[in-house]
């Protein structure tokens, strides 16, 4: 009986280390890492839904949350999700699309733009949990929608230059620094952006240390990842993370 109990308190030590020693991931995203049921909070906008919620997109054939990028990606590493704080349409910085719910940016010459900031990446960098890895999946709605670039600028933005991308783009990487200094973060660029969002990117990731990934051949319907692309995200991401030997804090 002793021995009984000896052995079942080993197992039990065991798949407890084994728990312990997983990959914790967390997402940080717009719409390409969405997925009705899945986000941290539950009231940020979605564009992946299940497949029996009307609002599905017929034209885009992503079905199950299996298909994600980003679960693939924790399948493949043996991870554990710890949030997804990915919203739908967000913004780097605080400058939004012409049309939307949202007032009007408060800047002279920005007038036609809607105020982000409340789902700006910038605003959202605190609340992640306490993830090994960060995957920042960002920058594509700031290209589409026409933000303005602005300088760059390292430390002491004001509240005016967070409506650029440039300083938003700086202070947030500073910002996941200070709030997950033990996380690796990987910033995870999208293919067919403007050039000068590539290129902030690259210079600010650069200035600040971290790795950024420029994704290759990513299959799009309605410019959103199909099966095929987000198997190609997944793939990149997750060689990546092999590469670079990605281990738990």
């Amino acid at each position: 009986m002793k021995k009984t109990l000896t052995l079942i308190a080993l197992i039990g030590a065991a798949l407890t280390a084994c728990a312990e020693g997983n990959l914790k991931i967390s997402i940080f995203g717009d719409s390409y890492s969405t997925y009705e049921g899945y986000l941290t909070p539950d009231t940020n906008e979605i564009w992946y839904f299940k497949p029996e919620n009307p609002q599905l997109h017929k034209n885009n054939d992503v079905r199950t949350v299996e298909e994600t990028w980003w679960h693939q990606v924790i399948s493949n590493m043996k991870a554990e999700l710890e949030v997804n704080n990915a919203f739908s349409g967000s913004t780097i910085c605080h400058t939004g699309y012409p049309k939307g719910p949202e007032p009007s940016v408060p800047i002279a010459g920005l007038e036609k733009h809607r105020d982000y900031t409340n789902r700006s990446f910038e605003n959202r960098s605190n609340r992640l949990g306490n993830p090994d890895v960060i995957l920042i999946c960002g920058g594509t709605n700031d290209s589409w929608c026409g933000a303005p670039i602005g300088d760059y600028i390292y430390g002491n933005q004001t509240t005016e230059q967070l409506y650029y991308f440039r300083p938003a783009m700086a202070k947030l990487l500073a910002d996941l620094r200070t709030n997950y200094p033990k996380a690796q973060l990987l910033f995870i660029l999208n293919s067919e952006l403007k050039q000068e969002i590539n290129e902030s990117v690259h210079t600010i990731c650069n200035h600040y240390g971290v790795s950024c990934l420029d994704l290759k051949d990513i299959d799009k319907q309605q410019g959103h990842p199909s099966v095929k692309g987000m198997k190609a995200i997944a793939d990149q991401v997750t060689a990546w993370l092999k590469k670079n030997a990605i281990k738990k804090n």
